[in-house]
């Protein structure tokens, strides 16, 4: 089994160079899905809930980000509740599909995490940051929430170095197509 790691930093177009990457190739892991599905079990909220001290009702998702922009260091204490769950379900992954010859794993913080040395090779998309922002905002995000998320991101430079292909996105797609079929056949 060929465990592929794909990484970059905030909306650089890893969820769609996944997808591409591992599309009729093997079961892609999404640790950005596992996060999202975390917010929706009452046993998280109710933990998150009471670190921030704030109430798990409706906009549950807002008021953690408001948290967050009063004081960056709850990013810290989401990751100590967010960040072993995902590596626990990234190994249950890798344990239910073991039979087969690839699994492609798209983690943002591959790198920052220190998971490296659980892929044969890492895959790195990277793109213009006003071109990120840009697709943060169209995807509903707000600047604020960007700035303060890319701050606390490794930089690209020292990203790359960790990883085995480098894929800048900063075209459509079919550019990123043809930069992808560079390195695995699509």
């Amino acid at each position: 089994m060929i465990k592929i790691g794909i990484t970059g930093s905030i909306s650089s177009g890893k969820t769609t160079t996944s997808k591409i990457i591992s599309k009729s190739k093997g079961p892609l892991f999404s640790a950005d899905r596992v996060v999202k599905n975390l917010y929706l079990k009452k046993n998280f909220k109710s933990k998150v809930a009471k670190l921030l001290k704030i109430s798990t009702n409706t906009h549950f998702k807002k008021r953690v980000k408001k948290k967050i922009l009063e004081n960056e260091n709850n990013i810290k204490v989401l990751e100590k509740i967010i960040h072993p769950f995902v590596r626990k379900e990234m190994f249950s992954f890798i344990k239910r599909n073991r039979n087969k010859n690839f699994l492609f794993f798209e983690i943002p913080l591959l790198i920052e995490s220190n998971l490296s040395k659980n892929f044969d090779s890492i895959v790195f998309v990277k793109a213009n940051k006003k071109i990120r922002l840009r697709r943060y905002i169209k995807s509903g995000g707000k600047k604020k929430i960007f700035e303060l998320l890319d701050k606390l991101q490794m930089k690209d430079i020292l990203k790359m170095r960790f990883c085995d292909y480098v894929i800048v996105n900063n075209k459509s797609i079919n550019v990123l197509k043809n930069k992808i079929s560079n390195i695995i056949k699509v």
